[in-house]
């Protein structure tokens, strides 16, 4: 939506909502390079370190021959930097579609991310992303006013057209003027002692990995808890980290004549800092005055860091003959600078399925204070003691197909 003399901008209004919709199922351009075009050593060890992994399943190329894998491969999480834009050369009509936003205006928080995979990414492989909108449902925002919730499917494949992961994400559109006119947050941070910083050690220190030393699904109990991870105190330096491994994602890659360019196509996405200089929108994650402009009271987090916390600590339990299929992450409170975060996980049911051997595992991350910021839920796969883990099949063979797939389930689910 753009500005309009009846004053609609930055109002989340009925006609937005049915306009959003008229994108679902179309294939949508991805306007930036990736991070990384190809899986390399280097990238996959950058993007691990960057929240706080050094597993040399994806950190040591000596390593990964002596696995099932038969090489290096990396984690999980790792197709959030990759993917060529596999959207068809849009027409007129298409264009006109996805011309200006329909929420312009408004704030966008993520919510609630979802994942599964079906091939590990391998040294020197490609993929192409396929972004399309799933669903559109308006509902009343706990940051007050209305908002609409937008899901969008992210479909890879590699260069051989083999489907690897989806990456499915809600987020949060919510009128910025409700959300400064409720109470503030108050959020009170005190220094740490020398004992609450010597358990986060003791924590650091105890981490251990499942490695080459298979877990065989005869052998996990319901109920058997996860060892617990910690990721924190959370400083700006972790998110410029993060960034090296990560990219920028919203804003490009790149500095000074190179975010000109990018600026003077997409201007909305560097608005002024307070010597009036265009600064990326993403500031927030690490200008605190930024952030309470926004109405929160200091920096944060992003969601996908949390939720490579949680697969790190996933891929930890499992060793290297596991498979990690299904992740789901709910984000629901900010992680502020200061937090930390303790990672934990419990597993709640296993299953015999079509021949999977299925771990069902509640998780969640919780900080200092005793707030649960992500919850989480995943299943995983496990060998046993006469058969190795069999990875699982896509719902289609191919990105177009996953996608229909992918609008059928919306249409199911109502």
């Amino acid at each position: 939506m753009t500005v309009t003399d009846n004053g609609t901008f930055g109002v989340l209004t009925d006609e937005a909502i049915e306009r959003s919709r008229l994108r679902n199922g179309v294939p949508e351009r991805i306007p930036h390079a990736p991070h990384n075009y190809e899986v390399t050593w280097d990238g996959v060890r950058h993007f691990a370190q960057a929240y706080g992994d050094d597993n040399p399943l994806w950190c040591d190329p000596s390593y990964g021959p002596t696995t099932r894998w038969g090489g290096l491969i990396a984690p999980p999480n790792f197709h959030y930097t990759m993917g060529e834009d596999a959207a068809p050369r849009p027409d007129a009509e298409t264009k006109a579609l996805f011309r200006g936003d329909p929420f312009a205006g408004l704030g966008s928080y993520q919510a609630i991310m979802q994942f599964e995979w079906w091939r590990p990414l391998r040294l020197g492989d490609r993929l192409h992303c396929l972004r399309a909108q799933v669903g559109v449902v308006p509902k009343t925002s706990r940051f007050g006013g209305r908002s609409a919730h937008v899901t969008r499917a992210f479909i890879y494949d590699n260069q051989n057209g083999e489907p690897c992961v989806i990456r499915r994400g809600t987020w949060v559109n919510a009128e910025r003027s409700a959300s400064k006119k409720r109470k503030k947050e108050h959020l009170e941070q005190v220094p740490y002692t020398a004992e609450e910083l010597a358990e986060i050690d003791a924590a650091y220190e105890a981490e251990a990995r499942r490695g080459s030393e298979p877990r065989y699904f005869e052998d996990v109990r319901i109920g058997e808890a996860l060892p617990v991870r910690v990721k924190g105190p959370l400083v700006a330096t972790d998110v410029v980290v993060w960034h090296v491994g990560w990219g920028m994602q919203l804003t490009p890659n790149g500095a000074f004549g190179h975010a000109y360019k990018v600026r003077k196509k997409a201007p909305g996405l560097y608005p002024p800092n307070a010597l009036n200089i265009p600064d990326t929108v993403q500031r927030l994650h690490w200008e605190p005055e930024r952030a309470r402009e926004l109405g929160i009271p200091t920096s944060y987090d992003y969601g996908a860091m949390r939720e490579t916390w949680l697969t790190h600590l996933i891929t930890d339990w499992i060793g290297d003959d596991g498979w990690l299929w299904k992740l789901s992450v709910q984000h629901r409170a900010f992680n502020y600078m200061g937090d930390t975060t303790w990672v934990k996980g419990q597993v709640v049911d296993k299953r015999h399925v079509d021949g999977r051997n299925e771990v069902h595992i509640e998780l969640r991350c919780e900080n200092q204070r005793g707030v649960v910021t992500s919850p989480a839920s995943a299943v995983v796969l496990l060998p046993t003691r006469d058969a190795a883990v069999v990875l699982p099949d896509p719902p289609a063979d191919s990105r177009d197909g996953i996608l229909r797939h992918e609008m059928e389930q919306v249409e199911r689910e109502g």
